[in-house]
């Protein structure tokens, strides 16, 4: 087991040092609005413009503030959100016909037009990781009128609406004049408005008091939201035991990512009590596959057969109840489980590896694995990871950064062979970047991108489970990425903070404060 830091003064340094998680004006159990929470994040995102970031992290945040056409209710169906009800879609499945809602403001106090939806949907196409592969696809997005979009698609594609609701390389809607390579300003239509930023202290958001909220009952990220609180602010907070020992102190109201050590004292705490997410989602090591070292097949392959899985699952979340030994992309329940090429996971087979180091002619360059503190559980997985890899002989080194840094540095291939990430389990596989030929792993096969093609045109739901296990053994042989397991993720929250559903990007526009 690695050994884990010094636990870090308590806010030290942070500018809002002193403010607890939770202030209180009138909010309470009736619905009526007042209050101030304090949420520890994983480190500063690296940006706050949805459109250029895949990290959970960003999502979380910029959701707040920015809207989507579409979102997902708490059964993941796709749902309306700034469009006024679901698209018209061809038969042929090639042209959907978006209704907008009319007179929703912008932070900015004007109004969202059918243009401003259409300049940012094409910033999209040409900036997103997701948006540039589907981007070919696209013939064209146009105002049919004031309130009407076209979206006109020269073949047909199964997830797009799932890629319209989805809050992770948004298709976030802000006005046209704010548009360019780099936002002007942070200026959406959510229920909450940035009033302040200071990087790698705090980012600031108030109730947006010209919202106009969806009337439908709240479900998932669907429906009200109701504005309780005044303000609230996000703070990183880069180590995973600061995080901890403040929500148990009251210092704040939510902490995200916690260490499963912290489990007993969440539940033994006056103040706090933990959130566990089940079956939250897969650690995941993401293999260079453009250039360098892992761009060859052989080293990629024998990484996958020098990892042993349950050492690493078990050093980085310790009682089997935070984590399941399991190779498949989806978990039992889904309806995109499926067993195939998995008798190539957790093989911890380092004879298997050394003589496919040697068929792909190791140099002893060293291994670069990226990875960060900040999700503590990946600096374990690597720790260990690192020790197995060694002894199929392999030279590693682990390039140990903040988070930011990290998904900085992951999108330029000169500067990493693996680095460590995770995902939640999503409702539509190809929200998952990584498949993508644009992402930063880059995996450009032509059988992938004939089967992803096609697993992402048809429209019938038992030939797209089919193509997707033909996707995942592909996935089992080609090594573009190393699935660890499945993994619970323990969150924090203050036993006076209220309607914060479970989710893998934790929202609080329905969240109440309590005395």
């Amino acid at each position: 087991m690695v050994q884990r830091r010094t636990v870090l003064g308590l806010m030290g340094g942070l500018a809002i040092a002193g403010v607890s998680g939770v202030s209180f004006a009138a909010g309470d159990a009736t619905g009526k609005k007042g209050g101030t929470i304090t949420v520890a994040i994983i480190g500063e995102p690296p940006t706050l413009d949805p459109m250029l970031s895949t990290a959970d992290v960003v999502s979380t945040v910029t959701q707040h503030f920015f809207d989507t056409l579409y979102t997902f209710d708490s059964h993941w169906n796709v749902v309306p959100l700034l469009a006024s009800d679901m698209p018209k879609i061809s038969d042929d499945g090639k042209t959907y016909v978006i209704p907008l809602r009319q007179g929703i403001k912008f932070h900015d106090g004007s109004t969202m037009t059918a243009d401003d939806v259409v300049a940012c949907l094409q910033r999209w196409t040409k900036l997103a990781t997701r948006g540039k592969g589907v981007a070919a696809k696209i013939d064209s997005i146009t105002a049919t009128d004031d309130h009407t979009v076209t979206i006109a698609m020269n073949t047909p594609y199964s997830p797009m609406m799932s890629l319209l609701a989805f809050s992770n390389s948004a298709r976030m809607i802000t006005p046209k004049s704010n548009l360019g390579d780099q936002l002007t300003a942070i200026i959406g239509t959510g229920p909450y408005k940035l009033a302040d930023h200071k990087p790698d202290q705090y980012i600031q958001v108030v109730r947006f008091d010209d919202y106009q909220s969806r009337t439908e009952p709240s479900d998932g990220s669907f429906g009200q939201r109701n504005q309780y609180l005044d303000e609230i602010r996000f703070v990183p907070v880069p180590d995973t035991n600061t995080r901890v020992e403040g929500v148990i102190s009251g210092q704040f109201a939510f902490a995200d990512s916690l260490s499963n050590e912290a489990y007993d004292r969440l539940a033994k705490s006056d103040v706090s009590m933990p959130v566990l997410l089940n079956s939250f989602g897969w650690p995941v090591f993401a293999m260079n596959t453009k250039k360098g070292l892992m761009s060859k097949l052989e080293i990629r392959q024998a990484v996958e057969a020098a990892l042993a899985p349950e050492d690493m699952l078990t050093a980085a979340f310790g009682d089997k109840k935070f984590f399941t030994v399991d190779g498949p992309m989806y978990p039992e329940g889904w309806a995109w489980r499926n067993d195939a090429g998995v008798e190539l996971y957790n093989q911890a087979n380092p004879e298997k590896a050394a003589g496919l180091l040697k068929q792909g002619n190791y140099d002893g360059s060293p291994l670069r694995i990226l990875t960060s503190h900040q999700y503590e559980f990946h600096y374990q997985m690597a720790v260990v990871a690192q020790a197995y890899l060694q002894q199929a002989g392999f030279k590693v080194e682990l390039d140990v950064v903040d988070w930011a840094t990290l998904t900085q540095r992951r999108a330029n291939p000169d500067l990493w062979d693996i680095y460590i990430s995770h995902s939640p389990f999503l409702p539509e596989p190809a929200l998952n970047s990584t498949y993508d030929a644009n992402s930063p792993v880059g995996w450009n096969d032509a059988d992938k991108n004939k089967v992803l093609d096609q697993f992402t045109t048809v429209r019938d739901q038992k030939q797209r489970q089919a193509l997707f296990a033909q996707l995942q053994k592909m996935v089992f042989e080609q090594v573009p990425f190393y699935k660890v397991g499945d993994f619970n993720a323990l969150l924090g929250q203050s036993k006076k903070l209220s309607g914060v559903p479970q989710t893998p990007w934790p929202f609080f526009w329905n969240a109440q404060v309590s005395a």
